[in-house]
C-alpha cells in the first residue's frame, strides 16, 4: 500500500472516528431525554404507557422526509427504530407475544416493529398470543392478518371478534422463502418441511426443482427448520431468521412463486393509539339479511369521502349462514370525516365493533 493511499485513508478514518464519537454522545443524550419522558409520565400516573405508537410513527415519517441519502429510507427507518427500542428498554423492556417458535416470520415482524431490545415471548398458537396480552403477561401481540397471495388468516379474524384488545399498529413484511438444508445439493433432498402456507407459496418452484420430494406440512417454518437440521435428506422452506437461528445453509434463495409476496401483521395492545397523521381504522360489522343491506352499510363511507381499503367477509360464529365483514378505512376515527361515517354506520349496522385506529406501517 503506497504512502499516499495510507495518508488519504488515515484522514478519512479520523473523520469517521470523530463522527462516531459525536454519534455516541448524541445517542446517549437522546436516551437521557427518553428517561426524562418516563419520569414525567410516572409523575402524572401514566407510567404504564411508555410506548406510544403514534409518536413513533411521526418520528419515523419525519426522518424519512428529511433523509437526503445516501442511506435508503428503509435503512434509516431500521436504525431509528432500534434506537427508540433501546431507549424504551431503559424504562421497561416491552414484552412482545407472537406465534413461535423462534425463527418464524412472526418473530421477524415483531423485531421489525419493536426492535431487538424488546423481550420476545414466542407462543405455540395464535390463541395463546392473544391470551398473553389479555392476561397482562405480555405488553403487545404481533399476529398475521393477511397474506398477499394466500389471503386472510382466518384464526386471527375469528379472535378479533371477541378480544378486548385494540389494534394499535401494523407491520408489512416481505416474505422471502429459502430452501434450507445441510445437504450439499438439491438432488439429495428427499423431504421438504414447511408451514402449509409456505408450501403453497412455493408450489410451482417445488414442482420444477424438487418434483419427487415429499412435502410435509408442520406447525411453523421454524419447526420445519428444526426438523431439517436434525434429519438427513431433509430440507425446510423458511426465512432468513430460521436459517440463522438453526444454522442451516441456503440451498436455494427467494424461491417463492410470487416475488412480491407480503404478509401484513397487526399489533395488539390494551390501549388505543392516537392520531399520527397517516392512519388506518379497522372495524367489524354485520348486515341485515335483506337485499341491498351491505350497500347501505358502505354508503356512509363514500358520503363522508372516506376511502375503504379492505372488505373481507367471514362466517359469524353464532348463527348458521350469517356473516360479518372486516373493513379497513383510511384515517383515524378521531378525524372528522371518519367520525361522521362511523356515527352513521353505528345507526345502520346490527353489530359494529371498532378494532382500532393506528398508524399505517412504515417501510
Amino acid at each position: 500500500m503506497s504512502d499516499d493511499l495510507q495518508r488519504e485513508l488515515a484522514l478519512v478514518r479520523q473523520q469517521i472516528d470523530s463522527v462516531d464519537g459525536q454519534l455516541l454522545g448524541l445517542l446517549n443524550q437522546r436516551a437521557r431525554f427518553a428517561q426524562q419522558v418516563g419520569e414525567i409520565k410516572a409523575r402524572h400516573g401514566e407510567a404504564g404507557f411508555i410506548y406510544r405508537p403514534e409518536r413513533e410513527a411521526q418520528v419515523l415519517h419525519r426522518i424519512q422526509e428529511e433523509n437526503s441519502g445516501p442511506l435508503s429510507n428503509e435503512t434509516v427507518t431500521w436504525f431509528f427504530r432500534e434506537v427508540m427500542s433501546a431507549c424504551l428498554s431503559l424504562e421497561q423492556p416491552l414484552g412482545i407475544a407472537f406465534l413461535g417458535p423462534l425463527g418464524t416470520f412472526s418473530e421477524s415482524a415483531a423485531t421489525k416493529h419493536f426492535g431487538h431490545a424488546a423481550r420476545l415471548m414466542p407462543q405455540i398458537s395464535i390463541d395463546d398470543v392473544f391470551r398473553e396480552v389479555e392476561a397482562s403477561h405480555a405488553d403487545y401481540a404481533v399476529v398475521p392478518i393477511e397474506n398477499s397471495t394466500e389471503g386472510a388468516i382466518g384464526r386471527t379474524l375469528d379472535l378479533l371478534l371477541t378480544t378486548p384488545l385494540k389494534i394499535c399498529g401494523e407491520v408489512v413484511l416481505r416474505i422471502h422463502q429459502h430452501l434450507l438444508s445441510n445437504e450439499a445439493s438439491l438432488g439429495e433432498v428427499k423431504k421438504v418441511y414447511s408451514h402449509a402456507q409456505s408450501l403453497a407459496q412455493c408450489h410451482e418452484w417445488l414442482n420444477r426443482s424438487l418434483p419427487k420430494a415429499q412435502r410435509i406440512s408442520v406447525g411453523s417454518n421454524a419447526q420445519a427448520a428444526q426438523l431439517a437440521a436434525a434429519e438427513a435428506g431433509a430440507a425446510a422452506l423458511a426465512g432468513q431468521a430460521a436459517a440463522e437461528r438453526y444454522s442451516l445453509p441456503q440451498l436455494a434463495s427467494n424461491v417463492e412463486d410470487e416475488p412480491n409476496n407480503t404478509t401484513r401483521f397487526v399489533v395488539l395492545g390494551r390501549q388505543d393509539a392516537g392520531p399520527s397523521g397517516r392512519d388506518r381504522t379497522s372495524l367489524i360489522m354485520s348486515a341485515h339479511n335483506q337485499t341491498g343491506a351491505l350497500s347501505k352499510l358502505l354508503a356512509p363511507f363514500s358520503d363522508a369521502g372516506v376511502s375503504m381499503t379492505r372488505l373481507e367477509s367471514r362466517p359469524a360464529r353464532h348463527t348458521l349462514w350469517a356473516y360479518v365483514f372486516f373493513v379497513d378505512l383510511e384515517g383515524h376515527r378521531a378525524d372528522a370525516a371518519v367520525r361522521t361515517a362511523l356515527a352513521e354506520l353505528a345507526r345502520r349496522a346490527p353489530y359494529l365493533k371498532i378494532l382500532g385506529s393506528y398508524p399505517m406501517a412504515a417501510t
